[in-house]
């Protein structure tokens, strides 16, 4: 059974679509990603949050935003905080160790 990954950061230019590509390679997962930004190169859209098993977010502020903006597509989702801060480049080495330490363990 595919799970169904949607990675959020603020603009959807490093972070999300990195982990959005690193897990895309994986069985069994189909990835998305969206930033919550209003210039974001994807924003984040009720589609894609209700499409999604689970919901990464890269820091608390991305989960306070999208609780806030998004609150009624929420519900019965799990949102997953995993602590990356906006400090990295695309496919940045550190950045892809950083991710497949954190979300693996929440993935069935």
């Amino acid at each position: 059974m595919t799970q169904n990954l949607l990675f959020i950061c603020t603009q959807n230019k490093f972070r999300s679509p990195t982990a959005e590509n690193v897990f895309s390679a994986f069985e069994g997962l189909e990835c998305d990603s969206a930033g919550l930004a209003v210039d974001a190169a994807v924003s984040l859209s009720p589609e894609q949050i209700e499409w999604a098993d689970i919901i990464f977010v890269m820091e608390k502020t991305h989960r306070n935003k999208l609780t806030k903006k998004f609150r009624k597509y929420l519900n019965g989702k799990r949102v997953i905080v995993l602590g990356i801060p906006d400090e990295f480049e695309y496919m940045d080495d550190d950045l892809v160790k950083l991710l497949h330490a954190k979300v693996p363990q929440f993935l069935r």
